[in-house]
Parts: structure tokens; C-alpha cells; sequence
């Protein structure tokens, strides 16, 4: 039988080829070869990659002290200390050297015709409709404005205004629980005639009566006598029903401090307001 050529194989026949043997130690030669040249590579590869860098580093540094093509400076720009804007031109402000005047004293308003000159009645002096002191209040039962100081007085009191040199007598009537109070403005054109006017005090204002008020009619009254710039006052307390008041009688003697003290400061804020519009009108001039 035949298999065609090369004939059979088998034990007395052709052997077949025999694959050879691999050269195992050439082999390992050729790889150790092949790394020591991969890793020189990466080695060379590594070298040349810092070498750009430093490169890059070293231009960037030597750059930054020259400017650049269009004249400008490669670091940024920053202007020179000369270039910098300098400070506002705008003038210092001034102060003048002369002193405000002084803020006018109420004290001192009212104690002058000259400068007192607001308009002046028993309505504007006397505003309230009632009189308060602490827990205490009076109501007004009536006002009285006249040019004959001697008129609205009773006794040696009439004399003592009018040769002072009083130019109006203003009035008004408080009443609280049965006990009533008039007290009485005169107006000088100074200090000097007002205190002479207290010192000489003789009894005394005349009671004004209204809103169905009478008292200190022929009987005994508190009297008391006060000034304050170009102003004298002067009250008189007693009871609505007629009674006599004693020397050791309290609710008139209270009364009559209470409105006096009342008067007081009614004629001190009327040199307040001045006082204000002074140194309003001042400060507006200076503007």
C-alpha cells in the first residue's frame, strides 16, 4: 500500500524530521540584550525631558529681567515708582482763626429792654391752662395785662413799682382745693430797677378775681415777693371762702411758692426761646 511519496514511517522505514532544539542560553542573551537597551532609552528619554525643563526654567528666568518685544515689561507691567499716580491735588481744608461767638445766656436777655423785645401780654406769659408743680396743679381762672402798675396793687406797693419805673403789671389767678394764688409780672426796662422794686417790697398785689373766683378781700393773705432779669413778681395766696389765712398756715404759704415757682420759669423760657433765635440768626449770617 502505498501513502503516497515519502513512503510509510514506521520502524524499518524513513524516520520523520525531528523539530530542533531552541538555543536557550542565545535566547537569554537576546533578552538581557533588549533591556539594557529599553532602559537606557528611558534613561536617556528621562534626561532629556529635565534638560527641557531646566531649559524652560532658565529662559523664564533670564526673560524676566528684559522687556519684551513691544516694549513692555515681560513681567507684568507694573509701572516704575515714578509712574505711580501721586496724591489728590484737592486743597487742604482751612479753619478760621477768630472764634465762634459765645451762645447768648437767657439770663442776659431778659435782663435788658434792649434785647428783650419779644412780644410780651399775660397770654404769652401765662400760656397754661393750668400751673403744675411736682404732683401739684393749679388751675387758671384768669389773666390781666395793664400799663398802670399802681392800679392792680393795694397799700404801699403801688408807690414802691411806679417810682422804679414800671412800664406794665401782668396778672393771673391759679386756684387748687379751695385756696387761690395771683401773682403779679411787673416789667422794668433793667436788673437794677427789678431788684430795687423786690427790696422795697410793701404789701400788696391786688387779688385778681374771675371764673368765679374772689378772695383776699378784707381778710388776711400770704404775700411773697421774687426777680429775675428786668422782672419783678409777686404773689398773693388765700382761701376762696373767705377765710383768714394764719401764720401757721401751710396750703397757702405751698400754693404760693408752687405758682411762684411756676413764674419763674415761665419768664426764664421766654429768654430761652430768644436766646435760641439769637444764635440761630447768628449761625445763618456765618453761612
Amino acid at each position: 500500500m502505498s501513502f503516497g511519496q515519502g513512503g510509510p514511517y514506521g520502524p524499518g522505514g524513513s524516520q520523520p524530521p525531528q523539530p530542533s532544539t531552541p538555543d536557550w542560553a542565545a535566547l537569554a542573551d537576546q533578552s538581557a540584550a533588549r533591556n539594557r537597551r529599553r532602559k537606557l532609552l528611558f534613561i536617556g528619554g528621562g534626561a532629556l525631558a529635565t534638560a527641557a525643563v531646566a531649559a524652560i526654567v532658565a529662559t523664564a528666568v533670564v526673560s524676566s529681567g528684559h522687556k519684551d518685544s513691544g516694549g513692555g515689561d515681560s513681567a507684568g507691567g507694573l509701572p516704575t515708582p515714578q509712574d505711580l499716580p501721586s496724591e489728590s491735588a484737592s486743597p487742604e481744608p482751612t479753619f478760621s482763626d477768630v472764634a465762634p461767638p459765645a451762645p447768648p445766656k437767657p439770663l442776659d436777655i431778659i435782663s435788658s429792654a434792649r434785647r428783650d423785645k419779644a412780644p410780651l401780654s399775660a397770654g404769652s406769659l401765662f400760656p397754661d391752662k393750668r400751673a403744675a408743680k411736682d404732683d401739684r396743679s393749679y388751675t387758671k381762672a384768669a389773666s390781666a395785662s395793664t400799663t398802670s402798675c399802681s392800679a392792680a396793687t393795694q397799700g404801699a406797693l403801688g408807690p414802691v413799682l411806679v417810682n422804679n419805673g414800671c412800664r406794665k403789671l401782668l396778672r393771673a389767678t391759679f386756684t387748687r382745693d379751695g385756696v387761690a394764688v395771683t401773682v403779679g409780672v411787673a416789667v422794668f426796662d433793667g436788673k437794677a430797677a427789678a431788684e430795687k422794686a423786690k427790696d422795697g417790697y410793701k404789701p400788696n398785689i391786688a387779688s385778681l378775681s374771675g371764673g368765679g373766683v374772689t378772695f383776699c378781700r378784707r381778710t388776711a393773705c400770704q404775700s411773697s415777693a421774687n426777680a429775675i432779669g428786668r422782672y419783678a413778681y409777686f404773689t398773693i395766696s388765700g382761701y376762696t371762702s373767705g377765710k383768714a389765712v394764719t401764720s401757721s398756715d401751710t396750703a397757702t404759704l405751698q400754693a404760693g411758692r408752687d405758682v411762684a415757682d411756676y413764674t419763674f420759669r415761665r419768664i426764664l423760657a421766654r429768654g430761652s426761646a430768644q436766646a435760641s433765635a439769637e444764635a440761630a440768626s447768628a449761625a445763618s449770617a456765618t453761612n
